[in-house]
């Protein structure tokens, strides 16, 4: 597949890492350091803007090397990018330590994902089909 990107970055446009790799990293277009405090959130642009086909979306995830050794992840994970958003692509931080992190020009602070999804119709019944499940959930299936 095919999408169109405007890269106004400093940096190299996303890639895959590897062949199998399902995400590519996304880094901060940024002036000046930031430092992240603990439980501190911010929007980290990218200078990125993509067109993505009907029937796409971006998702936004966190890297696992930063939420493993820092506690840095994506706070709204995963991120969805529209199909019709045209602007800059922003990732929203959140430190989850208990240590400043400081975020800086270049680094890979998150990984893009394309994903296809459905648009559906609602259709309004009275009943839905019954399961073995019901109504069981959060955690309704036991810990074994």
């Amino acid at each position: 597949m095919t999408v169109k990107l405007i890269n106004k970055s400093k940096h190299d446009s996303p890639s895959y890492a590897t062949h199998g790799s399902a995400g590519m990293d996304l880094r901060a277009n940024i002036e000046q350091s930031v430092i992240l405090k603990p439980l501190e959130r911010c929007i980290i642009k990218t200078g990125l803007f993509i067109e993505l086909p009907l029937g796409y979306e971006a998702q936004v995830r966190p890297r696992s090397g930063l939420a493993a050794k820092h506690g840095i992840t994506v706070l709204n994970s995963p991120g969805t990018i529209d199909s019709d958003y045209r602007g800059e692509i922003g990732i929203i931080l959140v430190n989850l330590s208990n240590d400043n992190f400081e975020i800086t020009d270049g680094e890979r602070i998150a990984q893009l994902v394309i994903a296809k999804h459905e648009s559906i119709v609602w259709k309004e019944v009275k009943e839905i089909d019954d399961t073995s499940r019901g109504e069981g959930g959060f955690g309704s299936t036991g810990k074994q």
